[in-house]
């Protein structure tokens, strides 16, 4: 064979190569994910809300055509997981996806019908910057019934919207959580987030303890949230019935507070410290310090403008011990929280859930508050101190139940109509998952990267991380060079010797 039939049979195997590979392209789906969190494959969790479909389900993604980048790519993961529950659900999961900007008459429908409604997103045209209309929502069918997704926001679980809807109309009913209320605590208004994301799978009351007695029994899980008023001890009692029958309990509260008028840290008495106690968990009256901290605006002497500074009582909690509850937390910004020590017996189970930084210690209730000190690497002698954790056995001695404590009830309330952290509501809910539900969708909901802040990696590796990226590029084509200039020469020195043949 001459070196041009060589050449030309290696042209057409490699187009027949390509040909081939893209008409199996076209006809089967195969990705490979490599992602920390595996969040472009369906998890366990969701196949089994397929498997246990009664009738096929139809989800309609309205997405427009042309988006900027940084929305293009979560069209694209959109596109890829539809893709994914259609291939995975042996049928029952079936999906369109329709542009709504192409009729008119498409997009008024979505909007009145449906309640998608686009968002308005600054995109840059020609050198000017012009808003451009996005939809990316979804309405999921089962039957009659509908879900509506009105939109995906970037950066959130795009699994979790799908597969939480899907499971909502799959279930026949939903399990009732109960908010307690009479004692001070913030309304659900101040819980609207979290709200939210727990009305997909749960019916969330109010419950009152004075109302009538044995009110408790009818909620899987009942969540008491930044109590200001002391718990009389006929609720307390009440609250024992119910953990001796199996209930589940969420208690977040504040052992401490503190009042940024007076500059002034003070105990909180509500009675669930010493409730909690006999329980097997105490929450200690002192305020968790730690280098890991927000920042405050802050008027110096003789300055008429404020500046921000650190200030260690508001901790950042970045420490997550692995348990399903804080799968996929990197972050809840608390508020004067409390440190917690397991004072119960072999027959509980206690897991802490959230600790504070390697830099960081504790100061005694009361104290006042120095916004001006200059903090010290000294001054934050103690690590990774418990502010949450989880209690399991027979609580109050009668059957099997659950407990998280969490030293801090101001952690998931929105303020001043601001939105709370991502990861605070995502502790909250995650937490009345765990109590509440099997179905493993609570692992979801922070599938994905939320943030990983520089400020967290020290100078060195910082430093070291830029070289290296910087480097390594030019030391690989050094190496490249020298190895096909040593191929070349050891080429020269065979052509020279006088037995070579071509």
């Amino acid at each position: 064979m001459t070196r041009k039939s060589a050449l030309i049979t290696t042209i057409l195997l490699i187009i027949g190569i390509v040909v081939l590979v893209n008409i199996l392209a076209s006809r089967f789906f195969v990705r490979v994910d490599l992602t920390e969190d595996n969040r472009y494959t369906l998890s366990e969790a969701t196949e089994n809300i397929m498997g246990n479909l009664d009738q096929p389900v139809t989800i309609t993604a309205y997405l427009s055509d042309e988006m900027p980048p940084r929305i293009a790519k979560t069209k694209q993961n959109f596109t890829d997981l539809l893709i994914e529950y259609g291939q995975r659900s042996g049928g029952m999961v079936n999906y369109e996806v329709v542009n709504p900007s192409e009729d008119q008459q498409t997009e008024r429908k979505i909007v009145r019908r449906h309640g998608i409604r686009p968002a308005m997103v600054n995109v840059r045209k020609q050198d000017q910057m012009k808003q451009q209309k996005v939809y990316m929502g979804a309405v999921i069918r089962k039957g009659s019934q509908k879900e509506t997704i009105p939109f995906v926001q970037p950066g959130s679980s795009i699994e979790y919207n799908i597969s939480s809807r899907i499971k909502k109309l799959a279930a026949t009913s939903k399990p009732f959580v109960g908010v307690m209320q009479g004692h001070g605590e913030p309304s659900l208004r101040k819980l609207r987030e979290a709200k939210k994301s727990l009305n997909v799978l749960y019916k969330l009351e109010q419950v009152n303890l004075s109302d009538t007695a044995n009110v408790l029994q009818k909620y899987r899980t009942v969540a008491i949230i930044a109590p200001k008023d002391s718990f009389p001890q006929s609720h307390l009692r009440q609250l024992d019935r119910y953990l001796a029958q199996g209930g589940k309990l969420l208690v977040a509260f504040n052992r401490v507070k503190g009042n940024f008028r007076r500059a002034r840290g003070s105990v909180q008495k509500t009675g669930l410290a010493s409730w909690i106690r006999d329980k097997g968990i105490e929450v200690k009256k002192n305020f968790v310090i730690d280098a890991n901290c927000q920042r405050v605006s802050v008027r110096q002497p003789n300055n008429p403008f404020r500046v921000s500074v650190n200030f260690p009582y508001l901790p950042i909690i970045s420490n997550f011990p692995k348990h399903p509850i804080t799968k996929g937390l990197e972050a809840v910004s608390m508020r004067f929280a409390s440190t917690l020590d397991f004072v119960g017996d072999t027959t509980l189970e206690y897991t802490p859930i959230a600790r504070s930084s390697k830099k960081s210690a504790t100061q005694k209730a009361p104290l006042r508050f120095d916004v001006r000190k200059e903090w010290r690497e000294s001054d934050f002698p103690k690590s990774k101190l418990p502010v949450a954790a989880t209690l399991e056995g027979p609580i109050t001695k009668g059957q099997e139940s659950a407990m998280v404590v969490i030293a801090d009830g101001d952690f998931p309330l929105t303020r001043r109509n601001r939105q709370s952290q991502r990861d605070n509501v995502s502790l909250l809910v995650n937490s009345i998952d765990w109590l509440s539900d099997e179905t493993g969708l609570m692992t979801l909901r922070t599938k994905g990267i939320s943030s990983r802040p520089l400020e967290q990696i020290k100078d060195s590796k910082k430093t070291f991380l830029k070289y290296f990226n910087f480097l390594l590029p030019m030391v690989l084509m050094i190496l490249y060079g020298i190895f096909r200039f040593q191929q070349k020469r050891i080429t020269r020195i065979k052509r020279m010797e006088a037995d070579y043949v071509q």
